[in-house]
């Protein structure tokens, strides 16, 4: 049975989704609205994380506009459930991890980053201050209840390469879908977790409030390289290869913003960027909510462009610990594009 806090979270989330709908006009026939009359919708896995802020800020500039799009931009707690939005024709895009590409792949499903917004993770494993001595490196996972997003998302997969890697096997962990925000908080407040993977806003809070301490951090490129061997690159704009291959178009147009709104934030502070968001982003104040942005900005692309030893790093973790992957041969070339954002 879920808690009234989950439930509120889904609530929040879905009248979030329609607001989104009300407000830019979209028509409710999902994947129909997408086309090259550039009406189309893309869900974001957590609108108000910092990973995904280029989705949101490239609306707040007027990019999307300028580009002729009309872009309704829904969200989902978790990345994993924006990507069962895309699979089943509901939008035409997700601002997620890229690692899903690759997953996908191995399910026969063709989808391919088309901007790549991050070269790190951006994701933060911050353990509980009542289970501190018990945990000090994920060498001490053995037997834990580890907060993720949702099971099977990108926190999932990198807290069980974390695991794997400290000699701890994915069965000798247990996984919990705490989201993020409030609900992550209060899990970790409550014993609910020892630990958890999550980011920025809700990293900042959970060391403001003393509720927990920093573990693992990978919201640098330096920070990705000692955690996982390599740049990961992670958020990014993904889409199904069929419909990019019709709509080269539209696609070209939503890069050509997104890749703008990257250029825009590589030349302004922390500060100009929160001055751009909406205010009820700021949890937990506006003080800490440019902290969070200027912790989180060295995971950002400055072009959109994959690096080039990313999705190799990428496919290693991923083989590490997951049974699908670990024996499928994956065509790394079919899961991201660098066709519309070196144009």
């Amino acid at each position: 049975m879920r808690t009234p806090l989950k439930i509120s979270a889904a609530v929040a989330a879905t009248v979030l989704a329609l607001t989104g709908l009300t407000a830019c006009g979209g028509p409710s026939g999902g994947a129909s609205a997408g086309g090259d009359d550039g009406r189309l919708q893309i869900m974001v896995g957590g609108l108000d994380k910092v990973i995904y802020l280029p989705a949101r800020l490239t609306e707040q500039l007027g990019y999307f506009k300028a580009e002729g799009l009309h872009v309704t931009l829904l969200t989902e707690p978790a990345g994993v459930q924006a990507t069962t939005s895309l699979l089943s024709g509901d939008v035409q895009g997700v601002v997620g991890f890229y690692d899903h590409t690759l997953d996908l792949q191995a399910k026969n499903k063709q989808v391919e980053s088309v901007v790549q917004l991050a070269h790190a993770p951006g994701e933060v494993e911050v353990v509980a201050d009542k289970a501190a001595s018990d945990i000090t490196s994920a060498k001490d996972f053995k037997g834990k209840k580890l907060g993720v997003t949702g099971l099977g998302s990108s926190t999932d997969f990198l807290t069980k390469y974390l695991a794997v890697k400290n000699g701890v096997q994915p069965e000798e962990i247990t996984p919990v879908a705490v989201g993020a925000g409030q609900t992550f908080l209060s899990a970790l407040q409550q014993g609910s977790i020892q630990a958890g993977m999550t980011t920025d806003p809700t990293v900042a809070q959970v060391v403001d409030k003393n509720i927990g301490k920093v573990l693992v951090d990978m919201r640098t490129p330096e920070g990705s390289r000692q955690a996982l061997g390599g740049l990961y690159p992670s958020s990014s704009l993904y889409m199904s290869t069929d419909w990019v291959n019709g709509h080269k178009g539209t696609v070209r147009k939503l890069a050509n913003a997104f890749v703008r709104t990257l250029k825009w934030m590589s030349t302004h502070t922390a500060e100009e960027i929160a001055a751009k968001m909406p205010s009820d982003y700021a949890q937990g104040g506006k003080e800490l909510y440019v902290k969070a942005i200027k912790d989180t900005l060295p995971m950002f692309t400055k072009d959109g462009v994959m690096p080039a030893d990313g999705p190799a790093t990428v496919e290693r973790v991923l083989k590490a610990f997951n049974p699908n992957l670990k024996n499928a041969t994956i065509d790394l070339k079919k899961t991201y594009t660098t066709e519309f954002v070196q144009k």
